[in-house]
């Protein structure tokens, strides 16, 4: 069965769409300036998933 769309926000895109995007975003630029600073990938990768991911995941959840 399909569900009703959420009366909560009529806007076309969420808001947990957009704080994704933005950490996804700033995630980019902070690897571009780890970069600069180090070359070890583990530290790339990890701020990659830290800030891409983790991040807006505990604020979306927080913010519910």
């Amino acid at each position: 069965m399909s569900e009703q769309p959420s009366t909560r926000s009529n806007s076309l895109v969420s808001t947990e769409t957009k704080i994704t995007a933005v950490f996804v975003i700033l995630a980019l630029v902070s690897v571009y300036g780890t970069t600069t600073v180090t070359d070890t990938q583990w530290v790339h990768f990890a701020v990659l998933l830290g800030v891409g991911v983790i991040v807006p995941t505990f604020i979306n959840e927080w913010r519910n």
